[in-house]
């Protein structure tokens, strides 16, 4: 096999089985185990791949309320109040936005009392403008990759 395009096919096959074996992703591509060992190091030292984790259903562990928080925040302060809600063990997403609202969080509850306490201490900050929060009634998608594109031309 060439080498065009590998690192794109490595890339999604280890999307489709995270845990496959240098000897597996091998012979699924056709090249040699040190060919692979050496291109994975590479994505890993680029930043391309940052880890191998598991995927986790909230849900199934208790965590079955999904809030989406917006935030209007004063402009100097747009890091701290990013910094807070990165740390907080529960967001499993901070996002800087343009628009209407400064910041939005998705954070994971195991109730609406849960979520409501949370989201009370963090609006006592005197530097959050505005707020508006909804809560995700179902996930129709999540967490969810996409394959690299390959160019086969």
């Amino acid at each position: 096999m060439t080498y065009e395009n590998l690192d794109a096919k490595l890339v999604n096959a280890l999307l489709g089985d995270g845990r496959a074996s240098l000897r597996s992703l091998a012979e699924e591509l056709d090249v040699s185990v040190t060919t692979i060992s050496n291109h994975l190091s590479d994505l890993e030292e680029e930043g391309v791949i940052e880890g191998y984790t598991p995927r986790v259903n909230y849900d199934a562990v208790g965590y079955d309320v999904t809030a989406v928080i917006q935030l209007q925040v004063e402009g100097n302060a747009l890091p701290d109040i990013t910094d807070t809600l990165r740390d907080h063990r529960q967001m499993i997403s901070v996002y800087e936005v343009t628009g209407d609202y400064d910041v939005i969080a998705i954070g994971k509850f195991k109730d609406t009392d849960g979520m409501n306490d949370q989201i009370k201490q963090l609006l006592t900050d005197p530097d959050i403008k505005a707020s508006n929060t909804s809560v995700v009634l179902n996930a129709v998608s999540e967490n969810e990759q996409f394959e690299l594109e390959i160019d086969d031309t």
